[in-house]
């Protein structure tokens, strides 16, 4: 029988021999298109999504499309995400600063004025639900081989107990060579203080204020590296003889990033900032961590001539919107400080780097009343804890941190598949070995889920992703097994200056990335991912969610209250989830603490929030409810007095 070729046969034959003649020309080319097309076919099955989650790209309107250098979540549901000049000089000297509004669920946007520069600074979750964003960018760093100027620190004293002075930005500081330096900010020098002692006797000590100076004329001939006592131009008479500035020397070294000495509240309903009292520090990458008592601590930071802050530390009282001094501690910069059972803080020995190598680096328990520090042991790889990742495991009761990855101080290219879990409950704390990652990982994000487990993403196996080194791998780790298990991996790489954080309807949100080269030879300058990526874990493609239908929006500590939930299985467990306030892969704010549960009639789950302050601190939470087959609900926000 005659078997016709149609000419749909024809033109699909030919087709495939042209695909054939191709593939034997690049086979390597037509393999890998054929792996893509697999594998994107593959990840949008529901057997794999119930498995491993799901990435979605979100569309983000050119216009609202910002580095975001800061993320955290308001209990409106919406995300604050803030740039400040962004890591962009161009837009620090035209003070062009940005903060965006997102909101996750009606998927909208707003431009929020931004007051300051406040890339960089610190921020916490306060009792009110507003949120406390503390320093930020007073100047640019200059690299060393680029610094035009002699400049450095100067410290300026008044010993006229009569009379304060204001010296504007730019004022004149001659050596006695007759060299001039000028300041780069304006700044208030107080009258000398007086004090009457017994038998009458008067002494007075003299007031003084750090600044940054400049050389006037540019080169090396203002290099001045000697110490010497400086007057002030335009003084006379006794003003000259009692104001005066010293510094021990002015070079053309490389000129660190300056800090801001201010505070702000950013209210979540009326959706802007709040001026509040100044810090009595200037401070480019602090930590903020909230106390047992409410207040906020602050701590670290690159202080106004850009030398990291010698250990002066302060707390924020929420009541007073008041700062007051702190015992001193040292610790190098965003260091992370968890508040654990009893009071003190956990510092995880993570940090995101600026400060020695040997100073300040060693994991331990700070009783911040006594001001005593007790070291804890057995973290392997120490030497490259800058830009790892530590989070309080859940449930908080269980009092264990861990640390995930990092890498050597500085620009180090070290990096460190190494986890270890802290385990602060015991007698004797100290670090056990947890599983590796994939391989070595800097910048790594981690957020805490609603059905107990830890999700991390990203990062880069290199110093800011140089060498297209960054990891497109997610996993999740186990902590009752303590193990991790694969995710479904995501599109975008995210390295230094990224964030990732839990959103009330259970997804993970994630942001930035600040790469130094944009190619694997490091030639090409790296430009900011400006593209917000989101994962939806396994759970949410599993079947019909809990519903949480009832319930208060307010509870107090050590209280019982009674919520409505709708399932199909049996509620399991109910978890507090704080909203996250992160940056540089430093997240204090979130944990999730365990609530008791007792089953009553018509669907009511009556839970018990822990009384210990040390564990639940006062604020926002997210409430979560997970059935039996590890399902959450989506969140109701509860506010814990």
């Amino acid at each position: 029988m005659r078997h016709l070729i149609t000419p749909r046969f024809r033109t699909t034959a030919l087709g495939a021999a042209a695909f054939l003649a191709l593939a034997g020309l690049n086979a390597p080319a037509a393999i890998s298109y054929a792996e893509r097309t697999y594998h994107a076919y593959k990840i949008e099955q529901p057997e794999y999504k119930a498995r491993y989650g799901h990435w979605d790209l979100l569309g983000v309107p050119e216009k609202y499309r910002v580095n975001a250098i800061h993320a955290a979540l308001l209990h409106t549901g919406k995300v604050l995400l803030i740039a400040g000049s962004g890591n962009n000089e161009k837009m620090f000297k035209a003070g062009t600063f940005k903060t965006l509004l997102w909101d996750p669920e009606k998927n909208t946007f707003r431009l929020i004025p931004t007051p300051e520069d406040l890339f960089c600074s610190g921020h916490a979750q306060l009792p009110s639900g507003k949120l406390l964003v503390a320093g930020g960018t007073a100047r640019y760093e200059v690299l060393e081989g680029k610094v035009e100027r002699a400049g450095g620190g100067m410290l300026v004293k008044n010993e006229d107990p009569d009379r304060p002075h204001h010296f504007p930005r730019g004022t004149v500081f001659r050596s006695p060579d007759g060299k001039q330096y000028r300041t780069t900010r304006a700044f208030e020098l107080p009258a000398a203080e007086k004090k009457k002692r017994k038998g009458g006797k008067v002494t007075v000590t003299a007031s003084e204020e750090r600044v940054f100076v400049e050389a006037v004329r540019k080169g090396r001939s203002q290099v001045t590296r000697r110490p010497a006592q400086y007057s002030v131009d335009g003084l006379k008479g006794a003003d000259r003889r009692n104001v005066y500035g010293l510094a021990q020397s002015l070079t053309l070294d490389k000129q660190d990033y300056h800090g801001l000495d201010v505070a702000y509240e950013f209210d979540p309903v009326a959706e802007r900032y709040l001026p509040v009292d100044p810090m009595a520090e200037a401070r480019w990458y602090p930590t903020l961590v909230t106390l047992e008592d409410d207040r906020v601590l602050a701590v670290s930071g690159l202080d106004e001539i850009g030398q990291v802050v010698p250990g002066k530390n302060e707390v924020f009282d929420p009541e007073t919107r008041t700062w007051s001094p702190a015992p001193e501690r040292y610790f190098p910069t965003y260091p992370a400080l968890f508040l654990t059972r009893g009071g003190d803080l956990f510092y995880s020995g993570s940090n995101a780097g600026y400060g020695p190598a040997d100073k300040g680096r060693a994991p331990g328990l700070w009783n911040v009343e006594k001001n005593t520090f007790r070291p804890v042991p057995g973290l392997a790889d120490q030497d490259q804890l800058e830009t790892s990742a530590s989070v309080l495991l859940p449930p908080a009761q269980e009092q264990k941190v861990m640390v995930l990855g990092g890498g050597g101080v500085g620009e180090s290219p070290k990096s460190t598949a190494r986890t270890a879990v802290a385990d602060l409950a015991r007698k004797d704390p100290r670090f056990t070995p947890g599983p590796d990652l994939p391989q070595g990982t800097r910048y790594l994000s981690s957020v805490l889920l609603p059905d107990d487990t830890v999700f991390t993403t990203g990062g880069s196996e290199d110093y800011r992703g140089k060498g297209e080194s960054d990891i497109h791998k997610a996993q999740f780790y186990l902590p009752e097994k303590n193990a991790f298990r694969p995710a479904a991996s995501p599109v975008v790489g995210r390295n230094y200056h990224s964030e990732a954080l839990l959103l009330p309807d259970g997804r993970v949100a994630t942001f930035g990335s600040d790469p130094l080269y944009a190619d694997p030879d490091n030639n090409q300058p790296g430009t900011f991912e400006q593209r917000v990526e989101i994962f939806s874990p396994p759970y949410l493609h599993r079947g019909e969610r809990p519903r949480i239908t009832g319930g208060p929006a307010e509870a107090e500590r050590g209280d019982t209250a009674v919520f409505t939930v709708e399932s199909g299985q049996r509620a399991s467990r109910a978890r507090l989830i704080r909203p996250s306030a992160i940056t540089h892969t430093t997240d204090v704010e979130q944990r999730s603490v365990e609530l008791g549960l007792e089953r009553r009639s018509g669907g009511r789950l009556a839970l018990t929030v822990p009384e210990d302050p040390a564990l639940v601190p006062r604020g926002w939470y997210m409430l979560f409810v997970t059935d039996s087959a590890g399902v959450p609900s989506k969140a109701h926000w509860v506010h814990i007095r």
